[in-house]
């Protein structure tokens, strides 16, 4: 008689960075969404539950809300980062990334508002250099605006980008751009693959 209990065949392999890291990406993802709706100040219970992960598995990838709005800044920078890497990349389609990121991420919002008003905070320098960097490379030769001018012009759209639903703050940034002469392509995001 056999053992029912007894497992039948070989063990599944240990999927355990796998799934650590689908749910690392998922609760930025989770982070990003419940931030833009409630603000940075959300409960980090309420991202767990958006992700579809524990709280236990919340903190043992982030330490606290600081660590969790870190890494949603450090992917937001990340995807600009790869837009400005695609092949057919333009001025243009790279602030389509950066426009879809300021209508669905506060944490972005305020990171660039903070550089262009005081420029406060390591990692909110840091960042903002590298969207900076982004932006420089991308310029075409010659074209009326310089780095800088492009961060502020980021920092301006972003304190128009308000409202209740991406719609309507994808609206209100494009109207913005369109005030600023500033041509800005199809807003999306940036697929990153996940590390395992």
């Amino acid at each position: 008689m056999t053992n029912p209990t007894a497992p039948r065949g070989p063990r599944p392999a240990n999927q355990g960075r796998r799934v650590a890291a689908r749910n690392r990406a998922a609760l930025i993802t989770a982070a990003r969404e419940v931030f833009a709706e409630q603000g940075l100040d959300a409960p980090l219970s309420a991202v767990a539950r958006r992700a579809g992960v524990g709280q236990g598995s919340l903190y043992r990838h982030f330490a606290d809300r600081v660590a969790l709005a870190s890494a949603v800044l450090d992917e937001n920078v990340r995807q600009i980062e790869q837009a400005a890497d695609e092949p057919d990349a333009s001025l243009a389609s790279v602030l389509g990334v950066v426009t879809w990121h300021l209508t669905r991420s506060t944490a972005f919002v305020d990171l660039l508002r903070i550089r262009g008003a005081r420029g406060d905070g390591e990692q909110a320098r840091a960042l903002a250099a590298r969207v900076h960097g982004v932006l420089s490379r991308c310029l075409p030769v010659g074209h009326r605006l310089t780095a800088d001018d492009a961060m502020l012009a980021v920092a301006m759209v972003s304190g128009a980008v308000s409202g209740p639903t991406p719609a309507e703050r994808e609206h209100r940034a494009l109207a913005a751009w369109r005030l600023l002469g500033v041509e800005v392509g199809p807003m999306r995001s940036v697929e990153t693959t996940v590390d395992v």
